[in-house]
């Protein structure tokens, strides 16, 4: 690999994270968009692994290690958030606050649960990614067997 590839690829995750975070924001306004989120930042870690290799990778990010846990507690999350009208007596996926009511702010940015199943999905989606190219690292690593 070449040593601009070297350099670089290090430095794609912090970027990465920060245009994920803009996308999923986004959704305060506009429908979020976790799924595409996940994507660039394991789209991020990809590279990395091109360019470093599996032994490198995993050295510089411990986290990985976590990658099937913290999956799951994605998935959870969506789906919790996703129920919130159910224990409401309202249709599943059914997001609070409704139309017309009052939004909980924190500065100048709106909170709602529709921002909840967003960051779940997120996490869900990095981390299923992320899982799958640690085996086929791994695969590629031991020769395809």
């Amino acid at each position: 690999m070449s040593v601009v590839a070297e350099v670089i690829a290090p430095r794609l995750l912090g970027p990465a994270l920060m245009l994920a975070l803009a996308i999923i924001v986004k959704g305060y306004n506009d429908v979020g968009d976790g799924f595409s989120a996940g994507v660039i930042v394991a789209l991020a870690v990809a590279v990395r692994y091109v360019a470093l290799g599996r032994e490198r990778v995993e050295a510089s990010l411990p986290i990985l290690r976590y990658t099937p846990a913290l999956g799951v507690a994605g998935l959870l999350v969506a789906l919790a958030s996703g129920f919130f009208g159910v224990v409401a007596d309202q249709a599943p996926f059914t997001h609070a606050p409704g139309p017309g009511e009052e939004v909980v702010r924190l500065g100048t940015l709106e909170l709602m649960t529709a921002v909840l199943f967003d960051l779940g999905l997120f996490v869900l989606v990095a981390c299923a990614l992320v899982a799958m190219l640690q085996q086929l690292a791994r695969l590629v690593q031991e020769g395809g067997t």
